[in-house]
């Protein structure tokens, strides 16, 4: 415990490892070689912004360096704002690291301006052999993933969730706690 911890009276936690982001890209090769769920080519990352100058300079700056960074790799950049006032920005490639890779970026970009804590979570899309959505939900943080399977509406499969953490548990440091399984109904992605 250090000296400004006594103030507070707690102890700071450490933020998670920003590797555990990239443990996608291993899934990536199990679940299309293994399972025939292959990547979609999407994946978003959703923040909630805030009206301050300081912190549209700094969304603006990360923006630029994704798109430039994009330009790069092929990887097209958008931004969205849903109705719940999160912003997404959402990111089209083929290459699953790609999509890593600017997800990071984007983390990092708001992380280094001090917003690091306005993220709530990264969503990397794939699809089954049957075209149906997976859904891989990275809790920026807790530094854990969770599958997360819509089946149209508001239902998702439950089970096949399971499915899933059991067959990735020795590539994902996936989330224990299955009550912070949270759906990410109307992604677009």
């Amino acid at each position: 415990m250090g000296f400004l911890d006594v103030f507070r009276g707690k102890k700071a936690l450490r933020a998670p490892s920003p590797d555990r982001l990239f443990a996608i890209t291993t899934a990536g090769v199990t679940l299309e070689t293994a399972h025939d769920i292959r990547t979609a080519g999407k994946a978003a990352i959703v923040f909630q912004p805030l009206s301050a100058a300081d912190f549209a300079t700094v969304a603006a700056d990360m923006e630029e360096l994704v798109r430039s960074a994009a330009t790069e790799t092929g990887t097209t950049v958008d931004r969205k704002d849903d109705s719940y006032g999160y912003r997404w920005i959402v990111l089209s490639d083929p290459d699953l690291d790609d999509l890593a890779v600017s997800v990071n970026t984007v983390n990092s970009e708001l992380s280094a301006g001090g917003y690091g804590d306005r993220v709530l979570c990264a969503l990397f899309a794939f699809k089954d052999a049957a075209g149906k959505p997976v859904h891989f939900v990275y809790n920026v943080k807790r530094g854990s993933w969770y599958p997360f399977v819509p089946v149209g509406g508001e239902a998702r499969d439950s089970e096949r969730e399971l499915r899933l953490q059991a067959i990735l548990a020795r590539e994902l440091p996936l989330e224990a706690d299955l009550s912070r399984w949270f759906p990410l109904w109307g992604a677009p992605v």
